[in-house]
């Protein structure tokens, strides 16, 4: 028993050693890359696009050598990200993020209702198993990865469910991190209603801090928040999940979720976020600390855009065919067009709010 926790121990080490040496390899890209490829593309190949490109292929190099299971103890994308949004918040002023939080919110509340909907229609119509449907729905409306996993354990869904959810929220969100901020410059958006599409469609939160980071400082702000208010919904979400599941779909007599279930699935880092703003907002920072605590936050979000594309699950497509791949390609479109028209209403000015 012993050995076993020390071979696990040294796995895990191995594979943070990993990150960390393909993060200073991804940094070391940011910055070779304007000098080699002109400043236009150096400029548009941000850390985000480096750091999850070298994860990737060091993913298959590792699953080619079979050594891949042995060592993903150490890739923390979660932790990572996490850690670098709550110091991300020392960066923002907290009135400003009560501000766009405001209509990021009722976006968040629009947003995820019609999508939500709209995906379970259509897992309906493709004849999806209810479960997966569910997982689908929630991770595809809200936030990739931490819906999916919120809404299978209201679900109680399958491993397999859940695998294959994450590997669809992940094939989607790569590349939109990069189509979105082109297609927004293309399009002249404004920073606002830019970052706030940005926010509302791309499934997970890393992936909408790489496009914001793209897009532009300001466009990021707007994303950051904008996603963050979705994140905020995850324990409301997960709660009605499992009461529709409880009393709706397996209507087991007796059985009924507490609230609880809405602090519990609420992602805590959100509160941190905020609480770093207010400190900031405060001046409780100087500009020698906020220099340090935005040097820190980057390495953070460099270690976790490594680890997305080492944690990429190639395996999850297996056996999975084309119609969970069909629902989720449709709930994405989808997102897109409701995303952008609600980003033009309530940060366009349309609504006059």
């Amino acid at each position: 028993m012993a050995e076993e926790d020390s071979n696990r121990g040294l796995n895990i080490f191995l594979g943070l050693l990993i990150v960390a040496i393909l993060a200073w390899v991804a940094n070391y890209l940011v910055h070779w890359s304007p000098r080699a490829l002109g400043k236009a593309a150096g400029t548009a190949l941000e850390y985000p696009i480096w750091a999850a490109g070298v994860g990737i292929i060091v993913n298959l190099i590792l699953t080619s050598a079979g050594v891949w299971e042995k060592v993903n103890g150490g890739f923390r994308t979660e932790l990572f990200l996490k850690t670098g949004l709550v110091t991300m918040g020392a960066g923002l002023n907290f009135f400003v993020i009560m501000a766009i939080g405001a209509k990021g919110l009722i976006q968040a509340v629009v947003g995820v209702s019609l999508v939500w909907y709209f995906a379970w229609w259509l897992g309906g119509i493709m004849k999806l198993e209810d479960k997966l449907r569910a997982v689908m729905a929630t991770s595809v409306s809200i936030c990739g990865v931490s819906a999916a996993i919120a809404a299978t354990g209201a679900v109680l869904a399958k491993k397999e469910d859940l695998s294959y959810t994450i590997g669809l929220v992940l094939l989607f969100a790569l590349p939109l991190m990069v189509i979105m901020p082109w297609l927004a410059t293309a399009m002249g958006l404004s920073a606002a209603v830019a970052g706030a599409w940005i926010g509302n469609n791309i499934d997970t939160t890393a992936a909408v801090v790489g496009a914001g980071t793209i897009a532009g400082a300001e466009a990021l702000k707007f994303a950051t928040v904008v996603k963050l208010s979705q994140n905020a919904i995850i324990g409301v979400a997960a709660f009605l999940l499992t009461l529709y599941w409880v009393l709706k779909v397996e209507r087991k007599p007796g059985e009924r979720p507490s609230p609880m279930v809405i602090w519990h699935r609420f992602p805590k880092f959100v509160l941190g976020f905020l609480l770093a703003s207010i400190l900031a907002t405060a001046g409780l920072f100087g500009k020698a600390e906020l220099a340090v605590i935005k040097n820190f936050t980057n390495w953070a979000l460099l270690l976790a855009f490594v680890s997305i594309g080492l944690e990429f699950p190639f395996k999850a497509f297996k056996g999975m065919g084309v119609k969970p791949l069909g629902v989720y390609a449709g709930a994405t479109v989808f997102n897109i067009f409701t995303g952008l028209v609600l980003a033009f209403l309530l940060f366009g000015g349309l609504l006059g709010i």
